[in-house]
């Protein structure tokens, strides 16, 4: 029988926001490293972000090789979304120790990204 559990992601320190840094993929800040175990083991990642900003700012977030388009997304989150915390990532289901990272096309950031991770791990 499996275990459940919720836990904080892995880039960040006890809870805290993590920058989204870096101008490309493979520059991006690491937000998670997915489980890895037996192939029903899974983390199911929840991510928010938070525009500091007063400018609109394009956020990207790649699962695994940073080489690969297929497993990239980008969100402009714009001046408006200063309200508070944006989904950028409902639940997406990741393993094998696949890297999670978020960069901006702005060299200074700008960008937080807060969340949490559902494991099931076997």
């Amino acid at each position: 029988m499996g275990t459940y559990s919720k836990i904080i992601l892995s880039g960040s320190t006890d809870g805290a926001g993590i920058n989204a840094s870096g101008t490309a993929p493979s520059l991006g800040a690491l937000i998670h490293t997915a489980v890895t175990g037996a192939a029903q083991s899974i983390d199911e990642v929840w991510l928010y972000a938070y525009c500091q900003v007063t400018t609109a700012r394009d956020l990207g977030v790649c699962i695994g090789p940073t080489t690969n388009v297929n497993s990239r997304f980008t969100y402009t989150i714009t001046a408006d979304d200063q309200k508070g915390l944006y989904l950028v990532m409902p639940g997406m289901v990741c393993r094998n120790a696949a890297l999670v990272k978020a960069y901006t096309t702005a060299a200074t950031g700008g960008i937080n990204i807060f969340g949490y991770v559902n494991r099931f791990a076997t």
